[in-house]
């Protein structure tokens, strides 16, 4: 039978242990986290990552550093944390391109969504919107269709990039209202303003943040809106499923993603200051005001984030079919 002097210096001794073989981790975080963007500064996901950022920083008490890494449609950033240390210090404020349509509309995407990363948590997601320029006198995506009927593969239509969530919610309002327009990718979805503005372009398939602030000034008025209601930013725009388009939904998301062999321990810290910024009302307001949509409380988390990348994946798949589009 032990002493009890000896059992205390083996507890001692095996917290020590304990405490020896996990110094890192205690530790976290000990110096700046990187958040890779996929997308140049300024854009949706940036601006959304931003909001976040800032505020969940102080939260952990270390600088969070965001590093904008573009091409590729966001797989090159997306690549980046694919193959980053798993420490906690790199990380992915991961978006509809890279993780949604990349894998379906390109050919050798160098990572694989379900393998590569840890999902941390869902932070908004980012609606889709129809816009017009000066030369297109639709005011709702009912009027659109009828110009595109009436001028088939005569009028133009930008977005953000070819084999983008944009391009695809192009192809799938092409096959659903049974109409044909000329497609203008652009190299990111601040590129196609000013050819918007300018006529250049007819109209534009973007995330509603982009658009929104040249809605509000009156340069190019947002015809439809690709969400199950109206929205709140929004009301008097229709939605695609109003114009005739059953069940049409489609978007970009943005939510924190860590290498996929980071140490659950991180990630559970990591998504505690994620879900404790995001309850923040400031931050949910700010999200809401720059017109993306809140994720609920079960994506915010890490299983229900991973639930929701898998359910647009098989979406994605399924439109990406009835579009006729393959990878290339």
């Amino acid at each position: 039978m032990l002493t009890r002097r000896a059992l205390l210096c083996r507890t001692a001794a095996t917290l020590a242990t304990a405490v020896l073989a996990r110094p890192a981790l205690a530790a976290y975080p000990d110096r700046p986290i990187r958040v890779i963007v996929p997308f140049a500064a300024g854009g949706n996901t940036d601006i959304l990552a931003r909001i976040l950022v800032t505020r969940m920083a102080e939260r952990i008490g270390r600088p969070m550093v965001i590093e904008n890494r573009a091409g590729a449609g966001g797989s090159v950033g997306a690549e980046t944390v694919a193959r980053a240390t798993p420490d906690g210090y790199t990380l992915l404020f991961g978006a509809g391109g890279p993780l949604t349509a990349n894998p379906v509309l390109q050919a050798n995407v160098p990572y694989d969504v379900e393998r590569d990363f840890r999902p941390i948590g869902l932070v908004g997601i980012l609606p889709m919107i129809c816009q017009v320029g000066p030369r297109i006198p639709a005011r709702s995506l009912t009027d659109f269709i009828a110009i595109l009927r009436a001028r088939p593969n005569q009028v133009t239509v930008a977005t953000p990039g070819a084999g983008s969530a944009a391009h695809l919610a192009l192809e799938l309002l092409m096959a659903g209202a049974n109409v044909r327009a000329v497609h203008v990718p652009y190299r990111g979805g601040s590129a196609m303003v000013a050819d918007l503005l300018s006529g250049a372009v007819d109209a534009g398939m973007v995330e509603l943040p982009s658009a929104l602030p040249l809605h509000l000034e009156g340069k190019a008025p947002i015809i439809a809106i690709a969400t199950t209601e109206r929205s709140p930013v929004l009301p008097q725009v229709q939605t695609f499923i109003e114009a005739g388009l059953p069940g049409f939904t489609a978007g970009s998301y943005g939510g924190l993603l860590a290498p996929s062999a980071t140490p659950p321990d991180i990630v559970a810290a990591l998504h505690a200051a994620l879900a404790a910024t995001l309850a923040e009302q400031a931050v949910q307001a700010r999200i809401v005001e720059v017109g993306a949509i809140l994720g609920s409380e079960a994506q915010r988390s890490p299983d229900g984030f991973d639930a929701f990348l898998r359910a647009e994946l098989v979406n994605a798949r399924r439109a990406a079919d009835l579009a006729g589009l393959k990878p290339g």
